[in-house]
């Protein structure tokens, strides 16, 4: 019988309140309603809510915001953001990760699987035999010598247009449409500036789709298709593309045991692109956002993923649990 009560996720806190006025009735409240469903607590909460008493280490104590929690009744949910306002806290997420993982908790996203996620190359690199081919990609380090332009030994063979974006960003920023290596050049300079990585990759041409599979237990559970809006490079909502949740394509349903065997772990999301004639693997996100369907008030759906998605997640605290008692 499961003993998990509650779920705690870690995410820096610095957003602006136009974005969380924007976050909360978009997913966090809806997250945190489908846990109560479940008898769970849903909670968001920064690195530093979390305070350990580790005089005695054979034995330490745990506290959220001053309220005691173990490795039995707490799961963390922790993935790497690294928006350019969230970079100071990629540190205390990744140290944090270690101490709850030694500590004995349950971690749907084992420390490993975060740095690797969210570097776009080390993801294609992590799949690289994977059933649908990823996109080719050069990835770009960014510091104070990009003046001397040494990274163009890597961009021999780049094909033009190409797609310039962030190695580990989200949301479809800072996606850019590069027509000659001279433009890549000027993205580069400005990426110096934030110390950004940059990748690389082969445009796949006007009105590309963008399907993301939610993969709940190792199956392909639904699927959001994202068409750009007309001139757009990306079809992500933020960038004005459009949404909606059409069958998984057998496709993608075929693919998602190859995802599922890589990564035993009860939710993530695999990001495919459609170029008009065929997919190709473009990004890993282990805690993709479970999006609204605007056409269905009653967000039928997003309920439905959520409900699975913290299932699956309470399942595998349990069996965690087992394990570690044998």
């Amino acid at each position: 019988m499961s003993t998990l009560r509650r779920i705690c996720w870690i995410f820096p806190d610095r957003e602006s309140t136009r974005a969380t006025a924007m976050w909360h009735p978009f997913f966090w409240d809806l997250y945190a309603e489908e846990a109560a469903a479940l008898g769970l607590t849903w909670t968001r909460n920064a690195p530093d809510a979390v305070t350990v008493d580790g005089l005695d280490t054979g034995k330490p104590r745990f506290y959220v915001d001053e309220e005691p929690v173990t490795p039995q009744d707490t799961l963390f949910l922790t993935a790497l953001y690294s928006l350019p306002y969230q970079s100071a806290d990629i540190f205390n997420q990744q140290s944090l990760y270690a101490v709850l993982e030694q500590a004995g908790f349950y971690l749907p996203f084992p420390p490993w699987l975060s740095p690797i996620a969210n570097d776009k190359l080390a993801t294609l690199l992590y799949f690289r035999d994977s059933p649908v081919p990823p996109i080719p990609t050069v990835r770009i380090g960014t510091g104070r010598d990009v003046s001397k332009h040494l990274y163009e030994a890597a961009l021999a063979d780049l094909p033009y247009p190409a797609l310039v974006k962030p190695a580990g960003w989200c949301g479809g920023g800072g996606v850019n449409l590069a027509r000659d290596s001279e433009e890549i050049r000027g993205l580069v300079s400005l990426a110096q500036g934030g110390d950004t990585t940059l990748v690389a990759q082969p445009y796949l041409g006007d009105g590309t789709v963008d399907y993301r599979v939610y993969v709940i237990d190792g199956e392909p559970y639904a699927v959001m298709k994202r068409t750009p809006e007309p001139g757009s490079p990306v079809a992500n909502a933020s960038r004005g593309g459009s949404m909606e949740f059409p069958p998984v394509p057998p496709e993608l349903v075929d693919a998602t045991a190859y995802f599922a065997e890589k990564l035993p772990i009860p939710f993530f999301c695999v990001d495919f692109l459609h170029d008009g004639e065929r997919f190709w693997f473009s990004e890993l996100e282990p805690d993709g956002v479970i999006a609204p369907d605007f056409g269905d008030p009653a967000r039928t759906l997003q309920r439905d993923v959520t409900r699975a998605r913290w299932t699956a997640c309470r399942d595998a605290h349990t069996r965690f649990l087992a394990e570690v008692t044998r």
